[in-house]
């Protein structure tokens, strides 16, 4: 049999394999990098692949060790676990609920309004969904809100840091698409190709993730229009009144302010991603410090919780540099180019195709995970065939945030089952997520009609 053939069958079937043993438990990371292993060990006794090409991967570690981009992980994620700590987000809620609860389906409206602007300041999922489970889900329960509508609207809101900059999953996806894209663009005779940013990103996110808020804010109001009885209005008491626009300018400032100085930063050309999340985690600290929330423990505490994210997150990237090469120098992208550039309907449709199987992954696997192995196969094809860099980095975005809410394994799920009351069923949370589900799939299928949501601010930006 030919052995490119052979090799193609093997990164074929290493695929699915990975998908089983995740299917069965196994840790990600080391299911990655066994299976990988493994199949490149058959892979030498077939003759379709030679072991020494695992001599790239120390240097490859190292890059990632010493890459200045990735440094803003860890501190977004410490700027994010700052704010959480600091009870900002308890603030927010309460104050926006005062704000909006003597409209009907205003304790939604104030949820998701929250959940974006702890998106642009946080981006912690986690943190998030739970602190918003804990402070508005019994508030709306008590107030008569339909089970579904209260879990659904906490779980999408809770999602948005996942492409509301500053995302962690957009850093490490300007990374990535920054590297493909130069090999792509040299490959095609452009020995000077224009690099593609974390700014860029976060640029290009930022109208989508306004798309994705209106949309949910769109869908509450119809709600409240349609079926009152979902979602009605909690008047706040006269005494509580009297200063509500002094609590609500206490509660938004300091976030707000945050967010220009990390964002502006960025989108103004004025720092890098890394350079803006040292200024955020510094930020972070005195507004934690103004009310008086800072001490030895909380900083133990967000050191030690900013220390287990950043490394769940890069030993899945380690485990999935063994899969890259392995699939890689077997024959995979070859395969996946064949079956791409083959389909009918050219580009669009292979999009289509990577999106679907994106988000069907989602039901499985993590955000993280699936960028690792997905956009290294991928990418490469899509951006020989004239897709925009930034443009798919962002649309991956959105769909990948799906990823937290689709059973049986999302996240944002399991954190507010975690946290809402014993009496909840969990067929609401999985039944309240639905509607969401679907409107992240119309903003998907927005910009796949209106690419220029996504692509007119980093050009404006860059002139």
């Amino acid at each position: 049999m030919d052995p490119i053939l052979i090799g193609e069958i093997l990164a074929g079937l290493m695929f699915f394999g990975i998908i089983g043993f995740l299917l069965m438990g196994f840790p990600v990371a080391f299911t990655l990098a066994g299976v990988s292993l493994m199949f490149g060990l058959v892979g030498y006794w077939l003759g379709v692949f030679d072991p020494s090409n695992f001599g790239a991967l120390p240097n490859r570690y190292i890059g990632f060790m010493t890459n200045e981009v990735l440094v803003a992980v860890p501190l977004f994620i410490f700027m994010g676990v700052m704010l959480e700590r600091s009870r900002i987000a308890e603030q927010l809620l309460l104050t926006m609920g005062k704000l909006f609860g003597n409209l009907r389906g205003g304790l939604g409206i104030s949820v998701i309004l929250v959940g974006a602007m702890l998106a642009a300041s946080t981006g912690v999922v986690g943190a998030t969904v739970v602190t918003m489970g804990l402070i508005s889900l019994p508030a709306m329960l008590r107030a008569g809100y339909d089970p579904k509508l209260s879990t659904g609207v906490i779980c999408a809101s809770g999602t948005l840091g996942q492409i509301v900059p500053p995302s962690t999953v957009l850093i490490f996806m300007g990374d990535m698409l920054s590297g493909i894209n130069s090999q792509v663009q040299m490959e095609k005779g452009n020995f000077a190709p224009t690099p593609v940013s974390v700014g860029d990103l976060f640029a290009g996110a930022l109208l989508p993730g306004f798309l994705l808020v209106g949309l949910y804010l769109a869908y509450t109001i119809f709600k409240a229009i349609t079926d009152p009885a979902s979602c009605p209005a909690t008047p706040v008491p006269a005494e509580e009144k009297g200063n509500l626009m002094g609590e609500v300018f206490s509660a938004l400032l300091p976030p707000m302010l945050l967010i220009l100085a990390v964002l502006g930063s960025i989108l103004g050309g004025i720092a890098t991603p890394t350079e803006a999340a040292s200024v955020g985690a510094v930020g972070a600290m005195v507004l934690a410090a103004m009310r008086w929330r800072l001490n030895l423990t909380i900083l133990r505490e967000t050191v030690i919780a900013t220390a287990t994210i950043t490394s769940m997150v890069f030993i899945v990237l380690l485990g999935a540099s063994v899969f890259s090469v392995v699939f890689r120098l077997m024959g995979g992208d070859n395969l996946v180019h064949e079956f791409l550039s083959t389909l009918p309907g050219g580009t669009l449709t292979a999009v289509a195709m990577v999106m679907a199987i994106m988000f069907f992954l989602g039901f499985i696997l993590d955000t993280f995970e699936i960028i690792f192995i997905v956009i290294p196969i991928t990418a490469p094809v899509l951006l020989m065939m004239d897709v925009d860099p930034v443009w798919l980095g962002v649309i991956v975005g959105v769909n990948l945030q799906t990823s937290f809410l689709t059973p049986p394994f999302g996240f944002a799920l399991f954190y507010l089952r975690g946290v809402a009351p014993p009496d909840l069923p969990t067929s609401a949370i999985y039944k309240g997520i639905l509607p969401f589900v679907g409107l992240q799939i119309l903003a998907i299928a927005i910009l796949f009609a209106f690419p220029a949501i996504v692509t007119w601010l980093p050009r404006l930006i860059a002139g």
